[in-house]
């Protein structure tokens, strides 16, 4: 089985998880290669992977380095198989400590997976060329760079007119993406399976300009006003960052690929929204009956 690696080098501790994954894929006919800048981490050399040629990838690190992980494989159909060695972790579906126990499920196919609708963004300059496209499994944002300042932008659904937004900018997530930055702007929670994106303003400068939901067949174009055009910013799942041009604009919609997430037992998604964003916990209030 042929198993790519990705993972995040900030974590102090990456170079024992190699290690101790370099220990234990022999013996379940792993064959590892990995990301380029993991090299240094590595007890011997592991050659670098061709996402084409995976029949799974792993994720060491949080949310971010899968999210960086599935950028990674450019829409190739490789189930992902997160292990958190951080803090909430909603993405991921398994912790160091229980890496033997999830690689002999890999190895078995003793798991499900979980098809989530990507992004393409489209930056188009004003004569129509697209200047240049990416993906998000999260969110495309878009904001001013440098100190926080507010940006005026005009936004059309399907070629119909929404209206200008005035705010400190504007994230266009998928259901995924529902639970990261858009939820903290206060978006919407968009359960997985749902066909939709969500349009939030981040700090709108008006009540009138609330979150929106539409269908994940549309087609979003975000266009800076000529007047608040400067310094503005396009990131990727809070990663990938593109400066506009003057006349540029983002045109979003659904990726023509799904991005596969293995998940191991019987742990469904209200019960990870239950347990890692603490829905609906009173523990620590006094319950007067």
């Amino acid at each position: 089985m042929r198993v790519g690696v990705v993972g995040n080098p900030r974590y102090g501790d990456l170079a024992a998880v190699l290690s101790e994954l370099a220990r234990e894929a022999p013996a379940r006919g792993l064959s590892l290669s990995t990301e380029p800048r993991l090299h240094p981490f590595w007890p011997s050399d592991v050659p670098d992977f061709d996402p084409a040629a995976l029949d799974a990838l792993l994720t060491f690190g949080g949310d971010g380095t899968l999210l960086r992980g599935a950028r990674l494989l450019g829409g190739a159909d490789v189930p992902i198989l997160g292990v958190n060695l951080g803090r909430v972790g909603f993405l991921t579906t398994t912790t160091r400590d229980r890496l033997p126990s999830a690689l002999d499920a890999l190895v078995a196919g003793e798991y499900v997976t979980e098809s989530l609708g990507a992004l393409r963004g489209s930056i188009v300059s004003g004569d129509g060329i697209t200047r240049s496209m990416h993906h998000a499994l999260n969110d495309v944002a878009l904001h001013r760079g440098g100190v926080a300042r507010v940006v005026r932008v005009n936004v059309t659904i399907e070629g119909q007119e929404v209206g200008p937004y005035s705010s400190d900018g504007l994230i266009i997530a998928t259901p995924t993406g529902s639970t990261a930055y858009s939820l903290s702007a206060g978006g919407p929670i968009v359960a997985p399976g749902v066909a939709a994106m969500v349009v939030t303003p981040i700090c709108a400068h008006t009540l009138a300009v609330r979150p929106l939901v539409v269908s994940s067949a549309a087609t979003i174009v975000v266009s800076p006003m000529p007047e608040w055009a400067e310094d503005v910013l396009v990131s990727f799942d809070g990663q990938t960052g593109i400066e506009l041009a003057r006349g540029d604009r983002i045109e979003v919609c659904a990726a023509s690929y799904r991005v596969r997430l293995v998940r191991l037992g019987r742990e469904g998604w209200f019960t990870r929204m239950r347990q890692k964003l603490h829905w609906g916990d009173l523990s620590g209030r006094e319950i007067v009956r």
